[in-house]
């Protein structure tokens, strides 16, 4: 596809997938949701018990990519892998795209200005409005949340659970991507400004890599000038190769695994890299 200048636009391929590895006494369903949008997917590989085909995939309610199946008793390996095309350009830049008056937003987006399980907006308002509420709307205020998530928050694995919502990591100062994503999501819809969240899979591209293991990733998506912007608390950078899994109001509506049963996760690996 041709750049907009004319010039041939330049891409890269990125290895994605992950290995996850349940354990359940019963026969537990459960519903995957580990892949990119398919329109710039070049290949991919399942493995599956006994050899099986992947099931086929379905859409929830924001449009994401479910696959569903039932776990067999005993321990069980699922892996997904595929090979990506992405461009080399990082994120867009919204810089300078300005906010919208709630009456004139698209009626889909409203959605995104409500509290929701993780992100408690209600609880946030008087302190959003008087840390956020001096600066420009729009894109300057957005990123003004994400700076103060950013400094506030220390990140570290198993400082959160399943059950930790934006007000109690605000409490805590702790917590994962996933976190930093919910609180700064909570400020946002508390200033009137439509957020969701995403979460995917981001290699380390022109940055060094961290010195925890590879993982999923949370951010957020903000709409400002018609258009979804996203916005990245935890890392505070404009990235290459950020490839969105799921979309939806918090990390109730886009979980990874769902599961109906005993299933436990034991382990997990997860691969996002360039291989060009």
């Amino acid at each position: 596809m041709p750049a907009s200048d004319g010039l041939p636009e330049q891409l890269l391929e990125l290895r994605l997938g992950c290995r996850l590895e349940f354990e359940s006494v019963n026969a537990s369903p459960i519903a995957l949701m580990v892949e990119p949008a398919p329109e710039a997917t070049l290949s991919v590989h399942w493995t599956l018990p006994d050899g099986a085909d992947p099931p086929p995939p379905e859409c929830d309610a924001h449009g994401n990519r479910v696959r569903r199946l039932v776990l067999p008793v005993g321990l069980t390996v699922i892996g997904y892998e595929a090979t990506v095309r992405a461009t080399v350009d990082a994120d867009p830049d919204p810089a300078g795209a300005g906010q919208h008056l709630v009456q004139d937003l698209p009626a889909d987006v409203l959605p995104f200005l409500l509290p929701s399980r993780y992100c408690e907006s209600d609880r946030l308002v008087e302190m959003a409005w008087t840390l956020f509420g001096d600066r420009p709307a729009g894109a300057p205020r957005v990123q003004a949340v994400c700076d103060w998530v950013h400094g506030h928050l220390t990140f570290g694995y198993g400082t959160s659970d399943s059950h930790t919502s934006a007000w109690d990591v605000l409490a805590s100062g702790r917590g994962v991507c996933r976190d930093f994503a919910h609180l700064a999501i909570g400020f946002c819809r508390a200033l009137s400004i439509p957020t969701r969240y995403a979460f995917g899979y981001l290699p380390d591209i022109g940055v060094p890599p961290p010195p925890e293991p590879m993982d999923f990733c949370a951010w957020m998506e903000v709409y400002l000038d018609r258009n979804w912007w996203a916005f990245d608390p935890r890392n505070l950078a404009r990235r290459i190769g950020r490839r969105v899994v799921g979309r939806g109001r918090d990390a109730a509506d886009v979980a990874m695994i769902t599961t109906w049963g005993p299933a436990q996760l034991r382990a997990m690996k997860v691969i996002a890299e360039s291989t060009s």
